[in-house]
């Protein structure tokens, strides 16, 4: 695993690279998740053999550090991921964005002129957010970062989701309250009609987001669903995300 020390906030960013030929691929997770956790089987499916990857610990995930005065949000992250990217002299980047990793791939894609095409898998893409941002930043962060927490991720693990309790006990309390409030006051949507590059949004097949999926192709957005999954399509079905975001990424490379 490797590191880029983030100076503004004296902390490491930890993110694997997977050697490959031609433009690199970067996976961004989403809340209370982590590249390490979510991608592996993704980025070993036979669909992307040879692409190099890039798999990022968002800071306060995984196993990348949790400072205490980074603000979480949306806007944050995607900084600190273009300044890696930059880091590593990309010239050409495709990118894959998972739930609130969606967005933070908009924002990346406003922000680096390298970002080539976006597959996005049910971005958070409206203010609002989604159920679970909703109830996270509905408490106050200090006392969810008390028994706030402790409970958010009992709740989790008691319906059914243990992957995702396992991650969020590797991220920090504040982290997650700071990037719910970002997810639920933030809206993303105009910003990826706006976007030229290509861009491709998967839903998954058990989300009913059907309207949604309309409006995108109506704005000029390819669509595609992942047979199996909701909304967690990295842990349901990795094998047909691994083969869509191969054929997003051919269909316009």
């Amino acid at each position: 695993m490797k590191t880029f020390f983030v100076k503004a906030v004296q902390a490491n960013l930890r993110y694997h690279v997977l050697p490959g030929d031609g433009v690199p691929l970067l996976f961004v997770h989403g809340l209370g998740c982590a590249g390490s956790c979510d991608y592996p089987e993704i980025a070993a499916n036979s669909a992307l053999a040879g692409r190099p990857m890039i798999l990022v610990d968002l800071l306060g995930s995984g196993f990348s550090d949790r400072p205490a005065d980074f603000g979480y949000s949306v806007r944050d992250h995607a900084g600190v991921i273009a300044d890696l990217i930059q880091s590593l002299s990309i010239t050409k980047l495709d990118v894959f964005g998972h739930s609130m990793g969606g967005a933070i791939a908009i924002e990346l894609a406003g922000i680096l002129d390298c970002v080539r095409s976006l597959t996005l898998a049910e971005p958070n893409l409206d203010a609002g957010g989604w159920q679970f941002s909703r109830s996270v930043a509905a408490i106050p962060e200090a006392e969810f970062c008390g028994l706030g927490f402790d409970a958010f991720v009992k709740s989790v693990h008691e319906e059914g989701n243990g992957l995702w309790s396992a991650s969020l006990l590797n991220s920090r309390p504040a982290a997650v309250h700071r990037e719910a409030v970002s997810l639920i006051s933030g809206s993303w949507r105009e910003k990826l009609y706006q976007l030229s590059i290509p861009r491709t949004v998967l839903f998954g097949a058990l989300s009913g987001l059907e309207e949604e999926a309309r409006q995108l192709q109506a704005n000029g957005i390819v669509t595609a669903v992942v047979e199996g999954a909701g909304h967690s399509m990295p842990w349901d079905n990795p094998t047909a995300v691994a083969k869509l975001i191969a054929q997003a990424i051919a269909r316009f490379s």
